[in-house]
């Protein structure tokens, strides 16, 4: 790599890797071993864009796995996240934003609609999105979010967010914890056409292994940083979630992004999208 390095000091080594599976795209392309429709799709998914000295976009995330990049604003300055949302925008069409501040998003706001885009904002989310207008194309999906009570619900809301983005529906059941536990059968029936389920609880975490052993479809846990004394802030609904003798994935505390996106993924790939 070293050498490399200094025989084009003009590429990092992502842009060297970028160009070597470029190359062999054309290569490919030229010899007849694959079409030109192919390949066009396989160097979308290698574009990047680099944003003044300190970020580089990868533009490609969506087609590569089928799942958007999205800017977590947490621990950016708001100038570097305004320039980081508004380039992906200009070059995707559409810019997802996680975890943002009160103070960074007047300003991505304030710069987004200088700038022509609409500015949706999800405030139990803490997620904007920036478009030119365009709907996100449906996929025929269905995700089920349940939560086992309110203080849950910014995390699930989180995982809704990212899901719709990704093309899904979703159907969502909050506040039906294993405390009032006759209230998750409605839940349940509400959302019986969902391919998956995301499931938040916080404290001891119970719910998503009770779902888990009613339903016949996937379940993503997801604890949340409620509860206190020993084991609290989300520690002790990891653990009993990790346990559990139900069947369940688990993601990590309050990781809404992740379970939703795994949820969009798995309910994407029973429509066959």
């Amino acid at each position: 790599m070293g050498s490399a390095w200094h025989a084009n000091p003009g590429l990092d080594p992502r842009g060297m890797q970028a160009a070597k599976m470029l190359r062999e795209l054309l290569r490919q392309v030229r010899a007849g071993e694959i079409s030109i429709e192919y390949a066009e799709r396989e160097i979308d998914a290698l574009r990047i864009e680099e944003v003044g000295d300190f970020a580089c976009l990868d533009l490609g995330r969506r087609i590569r796995c089928g799942i958007p990049e999205v800017v977590l604003a947490e621990g950016k300055l708001p100038s570097h996240l305004a320039d980081i949302a508004l380039a992906h925008a200009r070059s995707s069409g559409r810019c997802l934003v996680s975890r943002i501040s009160r103070e960074q998003a007047v300003l991505l706001r304030e710069r987004a609609q200088t700038g022509g885009f609409m500015v949706t904002c999800h405030d139990e989310a803490r997620m904007v999105v920036l478009s030119r207008g365009a709907e996100v194309r449906q996929s025929g999906g269905v995700v089920g979010i349940i939560t086992a009570g309110t203080s849950d619900i910014r995390v699930a809301e989180e995982a809704r967010v990212v899901a719709m983005e990704m093309g899904c529906r979703v159907c969502t059941a909050y506040d039906v914890g294993a405390a009032g536990i006759h209230r998750l059968f409605p839940a349940l029936k509400k959302c019986h056409e969902a391919q998956v389920f995301v499931v938040a609880a916080g404290r001891e975490g119970t719910l998503p292994a009770v779902v888990a052993g009613l339903v016949d479809r996937p379940v993503i846990g997801v604890p949340v940083s409620t509860g206190y004394g020993y084991m609290g802030h989300g520690r002790a609904a990891l653990a009993s979630m990790l346990q559990s003798c139900s069947v369940l994935a688990v993601v990590n505390i309050d990781a809404g992004f992740t379970a939703g996106a795994y949820a969009a993924q798995i309910a994407n790939l029973v429509v066959g999208q």
